[in-house]
């Protein structure tokens, strides 16, 4: 068979070149290097910025067309034989304060290796596609994360990101003004642009699919997730001449409001409902000083939503319960994010596009799983019809200098990818 007689979406996957792909992972994880072989690239800073000129060259030494938006947020294109809204593909750059090197970084190189593949086959495709490289994902500098591809589905979220003062006292604005005066050579995209559709390759980043000798997971969608932020008040008094039962200990309340929350994600282990307590804050935090204030937050997330609605229930009742004069408790929710559910036909495209690659390789057929943690996909799925494919990490890690999946895997979700942008900008 000649090789323009085999379908597009096959051609692209197997003209996936793994070598180069490894080595623009090596050559990206090198801005921002750490000894332990972990990466620090934090959003915006100089290193995020050099990062983001060398993803610029790389584009368009591809061929394609480089825009930024208000949000700084990076896209390069491939033109289509039409101007028909482009197949978005692509992730994030930045990283943790100690990340790895493909948290997010692995999609855009892999968005970009999906272009130098269509070009090695001599693809053309009816619509353009689209690689992007979204800012502030992680949300580690500035808060909240996913800024990027939030603020690109709804533009007016982006005032409000503004505003945001990293620890330094820098605000968002302040750094994204600079990294966008850094780019001036690049022309502006609007904001909210119709995309035809939009696949994530990502790291799992947990255990299931290596448990499982797996390598490539079809993303169901992304569990529901709520965050609290729960305040116990007391009053402030010497440790050693306050009697046990005349005290009122802002942590004794916070203690006994976690005992019940834990309690409560037992009762509903088999929901898989996930439960941290995560940023805990001690006043005076003192050895011998009886705490007056202890504020602790909450993260708890689940596929189903009527079970975070009991959660949310029992915390209410939690906390309310522990109040007493001269003490007090305040609850608030301060995030809040229902399930995403990719659709059918997304999913579908996926599954083929991840058996080929995987019967290719002479590997298992992939499964279905649902993502733990938040991903630009989250967002994206509001704007146009979204899908995700996963990758292993080793040992489940992730946001970690030690976080790493098998070359031959990072490959195989490449080719998965190559083949579903091909078929969605080809038709």
């Amino acid at each position: 068979m000649n090789q323009h007689d085999t379908p597009v979406p096959e051609r692209a996957q197997d003209h996936v070149n793994a070598s180069r792909l490894l080595d623009t992972i090596t050559a990206l994880a090198a801005f921002g290097g750490r000894d332990d072989g972990g990466v620090s690239r934090q959003t915006l800073t100089d290193i995020d910025l050099a990062s983001r000129r060398y993803l610029i060259e790389q584009a368009r030494a591809l061929g394609c067309d480089v825009s930024t938006d208000e949000c700084a947020n990076l896209f390069f294109r491939r033109p289509g034989r039409s101007d028909l809204p482009p197949v978005l593909t692509g992730s994030h750059a930045d990283t943790q304060p100690v990340g790895g090197k493909l948290d997010g970084a692995y999609g855009v190189l892999a968005g970009l290796e999906v272009i130098a593949a269509l070009n090695d086959a001599g693809i053309e495709t009816l619509r353009p596609i689209e690689v992007v490289a979204w800012t502030n994902e992680e949300g580690s500098r500035f808060g909240p994360g996913a800024m990027g591809s939030s603020a690109f589905v709804d533009p007016t979220r982006l005032a409000e990101y503004r505003r945001s003062i990293d620890g330094d006292g820098i605000s968002f604005g302040t750094a994204l003004d600079k990294a966008l005066a850094a780019t001036a050579d690049v022309q502006r995209s609007p904001m909210a642009r119709p995309m035809a559709a939009c696949l994530e390759l990502h790291i799992e980043q947990g255990p299931i699919l290596e448990a499982d000798e797996v390598p490539l997971g079809v993303v169901n969608g992304i569990q529901s997730v709520r965050w609290y932020r729960v305040e116990c008040r007391g009053v402030m008094a010497h440790a050693g001449t306050t009697p046990m039962d005349r005290r009122s200990d802002a942590m004794a309340t916070a203690h006994h409001i976690a005992q019940q929350l834990y309690s409560f994600a037992q009762q509903e282990a088999s929901t898989q409902l996930r439960l941290t307590l995560g940023r805990w804050v001690v006043e005076p935090n003192s050895v011998n000083t009886i705490p007056d204030r202890v504020e602790f937050t909450v993260d708890v997330r689940c596929v189903d939503e009527s079970v975070l609605d009991r959660f949310e229930t029992m915390l209410n009742s939690a906390t309310a319960a522990a109040v007493s004069a001269p003490g007090a408790v305040a609850l608030t929710c301060f995030f809040r994010r229902a399930p995403t559910h990719f659709p059918e036909e997304m999913k579908e495209l996926v599954q083929r596009a991840c058996s080929r690659a995987s019967a290719q390789a002479g590997r298992k057929q992939p499964i279905a799983l649902t993502s733990g943690a938040f991903h630009d996909a989250m967002y994206l799925a509001d704007h146009c019809p979204t899908g995700m494919i996963f990758v292993p990490s080793k040992g489940g890690i992730s946001h970690n200098a030690s976080e790493a999946t098998a070359p031959e895997d990072l490959v195989l979700g490449v080719q998965a990818l190559a083949y579903a942008v091909a078929a969605l900008a080809d038709s």
